[in-house]
């Protein structure tokens, strides 16, 4: 095994409550239970000696050593989806035979929360003889708490501080205990098979029942129809439809079910650059990424998953205000709890040594005024939108707009979260537009009382001052704060909002500047550090969903070759199994958590925009 694989060398796999990441050479380096955000059971890729793994891998033939790309050890691995679902598939060759480990987490009743959470990996050799060698060692609240062992045959139980990991071999694979970790060797020859099922669960709870080959044959089959049956509903049938359904699939495995609430990643502490101090923690339920994302999901016609998040943030403005004293938090966690107290885990290393390791987010308290836009944005993406806010719900949402009449002309963090202080951001100001905007038009489609006169002028003064202070006449661009010429990468949305159209005099020369200062071979950096700064040591990579965002302005503003191909690019930087991290670093590698929300659910529009842009000039 490799000590910190390459971020990108992972697939994901869950249960619509929980996640893992499970390396190209089949060790699971991170898995939180019970929840995305919950302690670690499993975080060896942010220290390999301290975090825990559980690692299924294939031994080499004797005397067989070295390689090439893609080999360790003598044997060469290959990673794969089994086909529009989240079943993850390993596969080792070496000189003796082919064997692949199939990883899955089964969907049981996701809409109910539970404490118990299964991992089933299935060892099988489907040619000649493979031997596999078997590691599991938890590392129970981010590697902090310590556990003991119990073995008896078939059944290994790690027992640690309110929580319990049951190890269950299903076939030919002896545990051996290793200190309080366990260790099996099995060699299948071609058509046998095997399994081992770890069941996390709390302390108290009761063991699971013991699985038989049978149990796990439906298991299998069962996840199976589930993700089929859910990939089933999608409408997209245009000319990228294999990456939009994996992205799709990506944004719902990041998804808590019993609340509909999505998380923007699935991990933390994976830097924006090696060595470096941005490494923050992504597993909660940003308002402005969950909104984004909530629309490419309905824009696929995933409109349950929609209709869930906007009940999960109707409470959250029905709950009142945050501790911050605003409306809103940026932030929560994915039960709504606004409280996530950051702290350094000192004792990882971090990945590749980017420490600090950082558990919870500091910036959950920042003033961010766009989230308001993003919030109204996403409550006012359906026609049947009444069902899900009532006349109760539209009293806190006008409230909010309320609110914002008195309070949208003020410097906050921006979008970026940057700890530089507090500006005039331009994103900011654009997306309190949207939402008095939308909300007008709320107030009209769902006859609700309104102020709809003092939201209109608000909503009017807001464009005249982007107009103004927004735009640089030195740099002929909308920029990044007032009184600034710096360039900013997240006002790409401006068409997507509506704000502006895509092919405005004002828009197209922003978009040419852009082009000339934060494109580098179509991909995109979301600002120059040097020019703003953030607070922050270090530089970043460019920012991938800036890169889509780029690729959608390109074909709403009629560039359709030169969007085209900056799409078939960016597509060449996904991983294996076509996941994308953050940010692509100078050299192309991923960077940042993973896999990223943000990413993916931008992949989606630009592969809607591009598409439909392509049908239209193809019928001229």
């Amino acid at each position: 095994m490799r000590p910190y694989p390459p971020i990108a060398e992972h697939g994901l796999i869950g249960d619509l409550q929980t996640c893992a990441l499970v390396s190209s050479e089949g060790v699971m380096d991170w898995f939180c239970s019970p929840r995305f955000d919950s302690p670690s059971v499993f975080a060896g890729l942010l220290d390999d000696e301290r975090g825990g793994y559980f690692a299924i891998t294939a031994e080499a033939p004797e005397g067989v050593s070295g390689g090439g790309p893609g080999t360790e050890a003598g044997v060469v691995t290959r990673q794969l989806y089994l086909a529009d679902t989240a079943v993850l598939i390993t596969r080792f060759l070496t000189r003796e035979g082919v064997g692949e480990v199939v990883d899955f987490m089964p969907v049981h009743d996701p809409h109910t929360a539970t404490d118990r959470h299964q991992v089933v990996r299935v060892l099988r050799a489907v040619r000649g003889s493979v031997r596999f060698a078997l590691e599991c060692r938890p590392r129970f609240d981010y590697g902090r708490a310590p556990h003991e062992l119990t073995l008896g045959g078939a059944i290994a139980r790690f027992d640690g501080p309110g929580i319990t990991a049951h190890l269950q071999a299903v076939g030919p694979v002896p545990l051996e205990a290793d200190g309080n970790d366990v260790r099996a060797t099995a060699t299948l020859t071609a058509g046998e098979r095997a399994a081992v099922v770890l069941t996390v669960c709390d302390g108290a709870g009761e063991p699971p029942r013991l699985l038989n080959a049978d149990d796990l044959a439906e298991a299998f089959s069962a996840v199976r129809r589930f993700w089929h049956g859910w990939i089933g509903h999608c409408t997209y049938r245009g000319r990228w439809q294999q990456i939009v359904n994996r992205s799709a699939i990506t944004l719902k495995l990041m998804t808590y079910a019993p609340t509909g609430a999505p998380i923007a990643a699935a991990t933390m502490g994976l830097p924006e650059q090696e060595g470096g101090e941005r490494n923050w923690d992504y597993r909660y339920t940003w308002i402005r990424d969950a909104s984004l994302a909530v629309r490419a999901m309905r824009d696929l016609g995933f409109t349950e998953e929609a209709y869930a998040f906007r009940k999960w943030l109707q409470q959250r403005m029905h709950d009142g205000g945050a501790p911050n004293g605003e409306p809103l938090q940026i932030m929560y966690r994915v039960d709504g709890d606004p409280y996530l107290a950051e702290e350094v885990l000192g004792h990882l290393a971090g990945w590749r040594g980017s420490a600090p390791v950082r558990a919870g987010n500091g910036a959950a308290g920042q003033l961010q005024l766009d989230i308001y836009g993003e919030a109204v944005f996403a409550l006012a993406q359906t026609g049947g939108s009444g069902e899900v806010v009532g006349y109760d719900g539209w009293q806190h949402s006008a409230a909010v707009l309320d609110w914002l009449c008195d309070n949208w002309d003020r410097p906050d963090e921006g979008i970026w979260e940057t700890r530089g202080g507090q500006k005039d951001f331009t994103y900011s100001r654009l997306m309190c537009w949207v939402a008095l905007d939308h909300g007008i038009r709320r107030a009209a489609a769902l006859a609700r009382p309104a102020d709809v006169p003092r939201w209109t002028a608000a909503r009017d003064a807001i464009l005249q001052q982007i107009m103004t202070r927004g735009w640089s006449e030195e740099r002929r661009a909308f920029v990044q704060h007032f009184g600034s010429t710096v360039l900013d990468a997240s006002l790409l949305l401006m068409p997507l909002v509506d704000f502006i159209t895509p092919k405005d005099p004002r828009w197209l020369s922003t978009l040419e500047a852009m082009d000339s200062e934060l494109v580098s071979d179509s991909l995109v950096y979301r600002y120059d550090p040097a020019a703003s700064p953030d607070g922050l040591q270090g530089s970043e990579g460019t920012f991938s969903l800036c890169t889509f965002l780029y690729v959608y302005a390109l074909a709403r503003a009629g560039q359709l070759e030169q969007a085209r191909y900056a799409f078939d690019k960016m597509l060449t930087y996904a991983n294996h199994v076509g996941l994308f991290a953050e940010e692509i670093g100078p050299t192309g590698e991923q960077l940042g958590n993973f896999p990223q929300a943000f990413t993916h659910l931008a992949l989606i529009a630009a592969a809607l925009a591009l598409d439909t842009e392509l049908d239209l000039d193809a019928n001229r």
